[in-house]
């Protein structure tokens, strides 16, 4: 199993680069930010934008892989974003993954003065979104006409370091989400069943998951793949008992050995942030980060 962290993207660069710093000499596998216009309870503070912060963050940093967890259709467009992308690819030496997800119905969902879409909505354009992106992040020349996206003679040379493109994580939990992760993802993001956070208990939960991962697995089996071949992703912080996690040390290595077995392989734990709904003891996030997963028997 590995173990990563998201750092929200609510720091200047002065202070924030230190913790991305600190991410890297922690030993996380990896550190995603929200890509998000705004996000709940930080709409009305500091929040900068992902694309930025992680080519400030690759230039921070020389081992720590980077990335989205997760950007959506909400305020991307393919063609752009594959530009972005190839850049933070190449800025980072190769170290980048895109998780991506159909999106919701929060502050992003109406900033450019649209209507919220659907949830049908969301998925149809997620649809035609992700295998676009795909082909304008894996081929040089790419022109596609769909229902919602275009892309005329649009060049993307040289392409990504990571060859046949960099590594996409698929957010998706319903059927449609799921094939297209099967398809198209290297790794597969959850973050737990959605119904339960409030009512739920953490054994309901992990069932949850389970129940997920089956599906992912059928999803795999209709087109021929192994569901080995994809990394499991949990983003931690939206299941019953969502601080629990990192009360400890062993708080951590029970909530990771259940993951694991169940078949997760890496763990994502937010940074902490005083007073918020990611705060945490800083002191037991450091010793989760270097000590938890040697305790995992």
């Amino acid at each position: 199993m590995r173990l990563s962290t998201v750092i929200l993207p609510i720091y200047r660069w002065q202070q924030g680069q230190e913790v991305w710093r600190r991410a890297e000499d922690l030993g996380f596998h990896a550190a995603y930010t929200y890509d998000h216009l705004s996000w709940r309870t930080f709409r009305d503070g500091p929040w900068f934008g992902a694309v930025p912060t992680l080519a400030a963050a690759a230039a921070a940093t020389t081992r720590l892989r980077l990335g989205t967890l997760v950007t959506s259709p909400n305020f991307r467009h393919p063609v752009t974003l594959a530009k972005d992308l190839i850049t933070l690819d190449d800025v980072s030496g190769g170290r980048i993954t895109l998780g991506i997800g159909a999106g919701g119905s929060g502050f992003d969902a109406t900033a450019l003065g649209q209507e919220a879409w659907t949830p049908r909505e969301r998925a149809d354009r997620f649809a035609e979104f992700v295998p676009l992106l795909d082909k304008l992040l894996s081929e040089d020349v790419v022109s596609f006409e769909g229902e919602f996206y275009s892309a005329h003679e649009v060049r993307n040379i040289p392409g990504c370091l990571q060859r046949p493109r960099l590594p996409f994580a698929v957010a998706a939990t319903g059927p449609r989400g799921l094939k297209l992760a099967a398809r198209h993802g290297q790794a597969w993001v959850t973050t737990g069943d959605p119904r339960l956070f409030e009512t739920g208990t953490p054994e309901q939960s992990l069932e949850a998951i389970k129940g997920q991962l089956g599906k992912l697995g059928a999803a795999c089996e209709a087109i021929g793949r192994d569901v080995g071949e994809l990394e499991k992703i949990m983003l931690t912080g939206f299941t019953p008992d969502p601080g629990g996690p990192l009360e400890s040390v062993d708080a951590f290595v029970d909530f990771a050995g259940k993951h694991r077995e169940a078949g997760i392989t890496e763990l994502v734990l937010h940074w902490p942030i005083p007073d918020t709904d990611f705060a945490a003891d800083l002191k037991t996030f450091e010793r989760i980060a270097t000590e938890g997963l040697k305790q995992l028997v």
